[in-house]
């Protein structure tokens, strides 16, 4: 139970977090969700503006096409004991000319391994969209999102990269029809194995 408590102790320090105020157009309101028996991490890109207003995370379009690639009811994917939710940016960025900014920077740093620390027992992190890719898999990831997605295999069993599900991305799934075929299978699959 202690590591519990810790957990719950660092969700309430980083939604406390101030540390780029200046920079959000909405105003802090950092999104984090999990527990120290969670399984699967999904680490995405930042919340939109819906998941700013809501404090749930994956609270919009994007959320029930991710729900659907992982063959997962809301009930088992708000399941903080079975999922943990991880942005790169714990805020939304605000708008930028062709959609949402990128992540702030300063989160993944001063936050995402104290998490981890705290999360022992996850098997299986969720990779979604290139912030998260170029963080955790650094110099083994390829040269696009693309790529990185197609070489899923390359990873292992712990890490698996995904594109956005974003609405925004329905012409690359339109594009890429490997990735409905090869990837949401074995990716369903995964997740039914982590909740029997």
């Amino acid at each position: 139970m202690l590591a519990m408590n810790r957990l719950d102790s660092l969700f309430e320090q980083i939604r406390a977090c101030r540390q780029c105020e200046a920079h959000l157009p909405l105003g802090p309101n950092p999104v984090i969700r999990g527990s120290e028996q969670a399984r699967l991490l999904i680490i995405g890109q930042a919340p939109g503006t819906r998941v700013h207003a809501s404090d749930i995370p994956w609270d919009d379009p994007s959320g029930g096409r991710l729900r659907d690639w992982l063959g997962l009811a809301p009930a088992d994917f708000y399941d903080e004991k079975k999922v943990a939710i991880m942005p790169m940016g714990f805020c939304y960025p605000g708008r930028g000319k062709s959609g949402d900014l990128p992540p702030r920077p300063e989160c993944a740093p001063a936050w995402h391994d104290k998490v981890l620390m705290l999360m022992p027992h996850i098997e299986l992190t969720l990779l979604i969209g290139q912030y998260a890719q170029q963080h955790y898999l650094g110099k083994a990831r390829r040269a696009s999102l693309t790529e990185t997605v197609q070489h899923w295999r390359d990873y292992g069993d712990a890490w698996l990269p995904l594109p956005h599900p974003s609405p925004r991305n329905t012409l690359w799934l339109r594009k890429n029809p490997w990735f409905e075929t090869d990837v949401v299978p074995e990716l369903r699959t995964r997740v039914a194995t982590l909740f029997p």
